[in-house]
């Protein structure tokens, strides 16, 4: 339920870190309080994003939201398996995910429009993934607050694409897209980066399908799709 790069550890958090046989994470600066633990300590620890081929980021680093590609996920899933000597669940796993990709391929194959306007650039992996171009108001932190001048460039690329759906996010406050979609007479809608599902959505039945094919239906209607 917390934006990951703002996550702070307690104490108790960096002793379970040093404690645990073995510590499964995404570097590149994306949860830096877990990084710091971790070199902290003498914690065995895996970086996921070893598992797959990364995107070029920004000042930030590369850009970590590998999991919004099906396919990638899949890679850490069997990367995990291999860790924890689960290769079977793993790769079940994998396979649900490797469905749940074609499901998005053929919901976002035939639309109208191909940019996906976002409030910051989360969506690269799965924009990758679909043939979809990310048009995004920040760059890979949250916290960035574009300047006046980066602004009025945004607006006018959104204009050019004729865009009309600005996604914002659940953890982020939806302010900045919320103007960007006034300024080009476009609504807001949520796009969901999967990064902080809370215990409430857990136990409501939330998880990593279903938040995907919520975000496949948002996207189908923002992009016009058949």
């Amino acid at each position: 339920g917390v934006e990951p790069h703002d996550l702070e550890l307690s104490g108790g958090d960096v002793r379970r870190v040093a404690d645990a046989e073995v510590v499964l994470y995404f570097g590149d600066g994306f949860q830096p309080s877990l990084e710091d633990a971790i070199d902290s300590t003498s914690a065995q620890a895996v970086d996921l994003l070893d598992a797959v081929e990364t995107l070029p980021g920004d000042e930030h680093g590369a850009d970590p939201h590998v999991w919004l590609d099906p396919i990638r996920y899949a890679a850490i899933a069997e990367r995990i398996g291999e860790e924890l000597d689960r290769r079977p669940e793993a790769e079940r796993l994998a396979e649900r995910l490797r469905a749940l990709d074609g499901e998005l391929r053929r919901g976002l194959s035939r639309c109208k429009r191909r940019e996906i306007v976002t409030s910051h650039a989360a969506f690269g992996y799965l924009a990758e993934r679909y043939g979809l171009e990310q048009v995004a108001l920040t760059g890979i932190s949250p916290e960035a607050e574009p300047t006046p001048r980066d602004l009025e460039a945004v607006v006018r690329q959104v204009r050019a694409a004729g865009a009309t759906t600005v996604f914002f996010e659940t953890l982020v406050s939806p302010r900045l897209a919320e103007t960007v979609a006034r300024e080009v007479g476009a609504t807001t809608a949520v796009l969901d980066p999967l990064e902080g599902l809370d215990d409430d959505e857990v136990a409501a039945g939330a998880d990593y399908f279903s938040v995907m094919r919520r975000n496949l239906a948002a996207l189908r209607e923002a992009l016009a799709c058949r």
